[in-house]
């Protein structure tokens, strides 16, 4: 018989993969109160996940490793005799694993089918029924608390977060775009958060230039830390990344500019949220206007407000 105290979920490895990845989590912790469930996970991201209070023993994965590394790998999960293995990666390697029962993600791409319902369809055998949990990342004080440190500078609480990276130039709305957004937005909040990586802070600076007072945080925070940040905006704009995913998993109005992709697969999954598509995909042509309507529309029906 399995440990029916160990569930193991092989999740993904970006940033935004795993956001829509948690869904899966939170209904299997509720599926199983009394089951610690284990992650098979990338340390890129593995941290976003760690405040969970579900959460039992993370296995790091490196797919750059060599096959001595990953065959030592194998032997430290295949210590265990799992309850349920759910693989989101692929449908190989649970077959490896000791486990009373292996879930898998579907093999074929539903048509018009998110990510996220890719995901929870894995776990369609246990028959939870339809309501499908929304994605959530949850944090710890230590992070609550370095948050409110970087906040602490910041004039009044209505606050506007925004992300102007991405992981290739095509998905990225220019930051003169961002700048100009900024400006719109002085009418409605008191100040701005500028998210991202050490490679925004070129990007950062620029659009820091606005009349509205900023604060810029990119490159400068761990993941969680970031998601504070994001729990304590009123709204986020960003472009098609991990940190939209994020803010829509903190439950915050959420706006995502864009232009190449796949939006009906891969849009931030929550209640709040909504895509400005680009004309032509071409973010160079979508006008800081038609994003700023798109924000006040989502923050007047996401209030109640007619």
């Amino acid at each position: 018989m399995a440990d029916t105290s160990r569930v193991l979920v092989m999740t993904l490895s970006n940033i935004g993969d795993v956001v829509l990845t948690t869904p899966v989590l939170e209904a299997l912790a509720a599926r199983f109160p009394e089951s610690r469930i284990d992650l098979f996970a990338d340390a890129r991201s593995a941290d976003l996940l760690a405040a969970a209070p579900y959460l039992g023993e993370i296995f790091l994965y490196d797919k750059r490793s060599s096959w001595r590394t990953r065959l030592r790998f194998l032997r430290r999960l295949r210590r265990h005799r799992y309850r349920l293995v759910v693989d989101l990666r692929s449908h190989v390697l649970a077959h490896l694993l000791r486990a009373d029962q292996r879930l898998y993600k579907p093999r074929q791409r539903q048509p018009g089918m998110h990510a996220a319902e890719e995901h929870y369809a894995a776990l369609a055998p246990l028959a939870l029924g339809p309501q499908r949990p929304l994605c959530r990342v949850h944090l710890n004080q230590d992070d609550r608390s370095a948050a409110a440190q970087l906040l602490a500078s910041l004039p009044g609480e209505r606050w506007l977060a925004i992300a102007p990276g991405a992981n290739w130039p095509g998905k990225k709305w220019p930051r003169d775009a961002y700048r100009a957004l900024l400006d719109l937005a002085a009418s409605r909040f008191d100040a701005a958060i500028i998210l991202g990586s050490m490679q925004d802070q070129e990007d950062a600076h620029v659009i820091a230039r606005s009349t509205l007072p900023t604060l810029i945080t990119a490159g400068h925070t761990a993941l969680r830390t970031a998601a504070a940040l994001l729990a304590r905006a009123e709204a986020f704009v960003g472009n098609d990344s991990g940190l939209g995913h994020i803010a829509a998993a903190m439950g915050i109005a959420t706006i995502t500019p864009f232009g190449p992709g796949d939006p009906q697969r891969y849009r931030p999954w929550g209640a709040r949220t909504c895509v400005v598509q680009a004309p032509n995909n071409d973010l160079a042509l979508l006008t800081p206007e038609r994003v700023w309507s798109a924000l006040e529309d989502l923050l007047a029906s996401s209030s109640g407000t007619p």
